[in-house]
């Protein structure tokens, strides 16, 4: 079992900036990828970013450029550095981590953090 919780959601302007964090409860070694996604009201939930335990990173389009996924493996904790947010970012936003056991996947998500992109 892996818990997280998200934190660091807000308000905020047009072309501001927001760090999201996701503390795990289990080290971040232990796990195969994490990574962010969204869902704004009325839509389906949606991928953000990723980041494996290898290091690899994967981003959505519409973030490229904007938003950068990182970690503190010390700390446990994944990060999601936004800047430039557009209105159309607003959405909860998501922190998953994924175990892979033999042939089976385990997901894990965080109850969410609201962003919301407003002037």
């Amino acid at each position: 079992q892996v818990q997280l919780v998200e934190s660091g959601g807000g308000l905020v302007q047009p072309g501001g900036s927001l760090r999201l964090s996701c503390a795990a409860s289990a080290t971040i070694f232990s796990i195969n990828a994490m990574g962010w996604y969204r869902q704004a009201p009325g839509k389906q939930r949606e991928l953000v970013a990723t980041l494996t335990s290898g290091g690899s990173t994967n981003y959505a389009d519409s973030v490229k450029g904007r938003f950068t996924i990182s970690r503190d493996n010390v700390k446990n904790t994944l990060f999601l550095h936004m800047n430039s947010l557009k209105p159309e970012d607003t959405a909860l936003y998501y922190c998953n981590a994924v175990i892979y056991a033999g042939d089976s996947a385990y997901d894990y998500w965080g109850q969410g953090t609201q962003v919301t992109v407003s002037s």
